[in-house]
């Protein structure tokens, strides 16, 4: 069975055909970087809740910082994979992607505070944070703001 950093029960996850867990695969569960891993990697297993919890806390308190007008205060953030939340962008008539689909980040979904039918997303990893907006099955998204850490 594979085993992570972060508790998360590799056996239950619909991932676990394509990921070994992240400490047979030394962090790097798709290949790509792994923000909690990165975090815990080196705590002794007793102390990896509480240290990904203060990573979380940071991360929380450097997004609600930003203020970004109609988006709710973030309160939790989930574990990612990079190719669930990298979404296209229309920027200069140019579709560019931000984020690397074997990454695992940090992130969330929050509800826009005027417009229902449209979402925030969030994103970060050690280096960024990205949030974007975006439409039913992240539709016609917008970058709102991406922001090195």
């Amino acid at each position: 069975m594979s085993k992570s950093y972060c508790g998360i029960k590799c056996n239950a996850c619909e991932l676990n055909k394509t990921c070994c867990g992240c400490i047979e695969s030394e962090g790097r569960p798709f290949g790509g970087a792994c923000i909690v891993a990165e975090c815990c990697r080196e705590c002794p297993e007793k102390e990896r809740s509480e240290k990904i919890t203060q990573l979380k806390n940071q991360i929380i308190s450097e997004i609600n910082a930003l203020e970004i007008p109609h988006m709710p205060k973030v309160t939790a953030l989930y574990s990612l994979k990079g190719s669930f939340v990298n979404l296209e962008y229309n920027i200069d008539g140019k579709k560019i992607k931000y984020l690397d689909d074997d990454n695992i980040y940090l992130g969330c979904q929050l509800e826009k505070t005027v417009d229902s039918d449209t979402c925030f997303g969030v994103v970060a990893d050690e280096e960024q944070i990205l949030v974007c907006e975006y439409g039913e099955n992240g539709s016609n998204p917008k970058l709102v703001l991406l922001k090195k850490r």
